[in-house]
């Protein structure tokens, strides 16, 4: 059988990685007051041991109110750096892989409940809950506050804060940075014509709705120019009217101009209209077409499960990376899984050799 490439090398900027499947950031909702918990010491520290090649920590919140829900971690400050960092350096006392983490914020779909209660707006009167911003006053369902729409002040602090907590990353041992741009967080309200409703140069064209987050990257890749930094995008709103993928090209396009070293295509997540085909492999196609467009790295991910269906991902050359959330939740050594079933190696720390199955004997380097 020839090598799979699943398991071939990459580079990602200055960063090189040992195969092509990444743990993409998936919220855990167990900080308290944007500070890591053990959880996330348990949650990290076994993704650290999956053989991936990345391991992305979840939307991080650059300032306070950019927090999805109450429950979020945080990066605006050195408390919540220091908590962030003493997470990271008990992992790294045990694992090799290199780890990144997603910069953040929420906007308009921010001071939320956790999902497990139910996952509602908190109104700011809720000792839970904030006022929320956003590009534009409209809120994201109808009934909820709506945010305030951001002015020059409320940019700059947000730009800011992307940038203060990409050099906080940088301090901590973080080897790379993602700015979530998707799902319907405030970037991505940015891009899309159905949040987006503002007059001035940050709204109208595309162009304009393109200039807030290429202005965040600028100030990301000048606070951090040693770091790879990545951008997550959805790559469609799934409504018509909305943000679509011949839009995504185009900024995917804008972003390689602009410095970035990858992007990694997710979709929807910003409207509740959204009507989403949902499948093995559903956003696979978006990928395809900004790989079509950049020559930077891509990332896919999205209902990708099956070993066979990642190796055939970037051999066929539809990603050159793909990004497991809940797959690996569910299976922790998908990667190892991988490498078995493609006749692959996998890096697996020394405590865990003798777990090598007997028909396997090649599987595991340490």
């Amino acid at each position: 059988m020839p090598h799979p490439v699943l398991f071939e090398p990459i580079r990602v900027g200055s960063l090189e990685l040992a195969n092509r499947i990444v743990i993409a950031p998936m919220c855990q909702y167990s900080a308290e007051d944007g500070e890591m918990t053990d959880w996330h010491l348990i949650h990290l520290g076994q993704l650290a041991q999956s053989g991936a090649a990345l391991l992305t920590i979840e939307a991080t919140a650059v300032v306070p109110e950019g927090r999805i829900s109450y429950a979020d971690t945080g990066l605006w400050d050195d408390r919540t750096a220091a908590a962030m960092g003493s997470t990271i350096e008990r992992i790294r006392r045990w694992s090799q892989t290199p780890i990144a983490v997603q910069l953040a914020h929420a906007g308009r779909k921010a001071s939320t409940e956790v999902p497990w209660r139910g996952g509602a707006q908190l109104p700011p009167r809720d000792p839970n809950g904030w006022q929320t911003v956003a590009p534009s006053a409209i809120p994201f369902l109808e009934g909820e506050v709506a945010p305030h729409a951001l002015d020059r002040e409320g940019l700059s602090r947000v730009r800011d804060g992307f940038a203060h907590a990409a050099a906080r990353a940088a301090r901590i041992g973080i080897d790379a940075v993602q700015l979530h741009a998707a799902h319907g967080y405030l970037l991505h309200e940015f891009l899309s014509p159905l949040s987006n409703r503002r007059t001035d140069e940050y709204g109208g064209s595309l162009e304009n709705r393109m200039r807030f987050p290429l202005e965040v990257l600028d100030a990301v890749k000048q606070a951090v120019p040693e770091l790879p930094v990545s951008v997550r995008v959805s790559g469609t709103d799934w409504v018509p009217g909305g943000w679509d993928i011949a839009q995504t090209v185009e900024f995917a396009q804008a972003l390689e101009a602009s410095g970035c070293d990858a992007v990694h295509v997710s979709s929807g997540g910003l409207s509740p209209q959204q009507v989403i085909p949902v499948g093995p492999g559903y956003q696979v196609p978006l990928a395809r077409a900004v790989k079509e467009g950049v020559d930077i790295p891509v990332v896919a991910v999205g209902l990708i499960t099956g070993y066979e269906q990642a190796e055939a991902i970037v051999a066929t050359g539809d990603a050159d990376l793909v990004a497991l959330a809940r797959t690996a939740l569910y299976d922790p050594r998908w990667p190892w899984h991988a490498a078995a079933e493609l006749g692959a190696q996998v890096r697996v720390a020394p405590q865990y050799l003798r777990s090598q199955p007997r028909q396997h004997r090649d599987l595991f380097t340490s």
